[in-house]
């Protein structure tokens, strides 16, 4: 049975290599500057799109678009989110079993930024995300967020935000999220969330799990080491900072 595994895995990677080489293609005549993205890339992009060619390379075509406009400068710095980071609710350290770097994000900590307005909401999102992603060992493609909302209210609540960052995930960061873990959910959230789930995929919704309280600890444990775990869920890791974070 092992060996049967393999080779159909051995056979799955060669049909979607295929599809990769057609989709790049495709993508390099309307712009040439593709060639700049790997492989690994295109095929988070076409497994988004269920193997579709045509689709996966209209998604792709339009990332490219929008990564030159969003991040002339390739990438978003410090200076452009400050109103942000000054909300201290984004943090990375460690990884999890599989080896999937941790952002822990406190809901309960976001108000609508105004002064510099849902836009820079947007680039501190591609910035954490970018910085998630740069934080990726050898052969991982994938991140884990533990979504925090304790003390969340309704003066928290930033419709407009959200749909922002789900958009920018699911558009511009297909196939990173790895699991969405929330925790400490007020009852009152459930109203927003119900505003916002029809807006979420369905490969995105089977990567989120909301958490009891009384199983917080053991549910995380399940897919992260105690010394990965940060120490406000019962771990040995320190919060750090997303901005702190260094590039590997």
């Amino acid at each position: 049975m092992e060996g049967k595994a393999v080779v159909d895995q051995a056979k799955d990677a060669e049909f979607e290599h295929k599809k990769v080489v057609q989709i790049r293609a495709l993508v390099e005549t309307h712009d040439p500057t593709s060639k700049e993205c790997d492989d690994a890339t295109i095929r988070r992009f076409m497994r988004a799109r269920d193997l579709d060619i045509d689709k996966a390379s209209a998604m792709f075509l339009k990332y490219l678009k929008w990564r030159k406009t969003f991040t002339p400068n390739g990438t978003i710095s410090v200076s452009e989110v400050q109103n942000e980071i000054a909300q201290n609710k984004m943090f990375m350290q460690g990884s999890d079993k599989s080896g999937r770097p941790i952002a822990v994000v406190f809901g309960g900590r976001h108000f609508c930024n105004k002064k510099g307005g849902l836009e820079e909401f947007k680039r501190f999102v591609v910035f954490g995300l970018d910085k998630l992603c740069s934080r990726m060992p050898s052969g991982q493609e994938k991140f884990v967020v533990i979504g925090d909302l304790q003390g969340w209210g309704y003066s928290c609540s930033d419709i407009r935000g959200y749909l922002a960052a789900l958009s920018i995930l699911q558009d511009y960061f297909p196939e990173r999220l790895g699991k969405l873990f929330i925790v400490h959910v007020p009852y009152v959230f459930m109203t927003v969330w119900k505003m916002v789930y029809p807006f979420i995929d369905e490969k995105t919704k089977k990567k989120i799990v909301f958490v009891e309280n009384k199983q917080l600890k053991s549910t995380l444990l399940n897919d992260i080491d105690e010394d990965q775990l940060p120490e406000v869920y019962g771990g040995n890791l320190k919060l750090v900072p997303i901005q702190d974070n260094q590039c590997v």
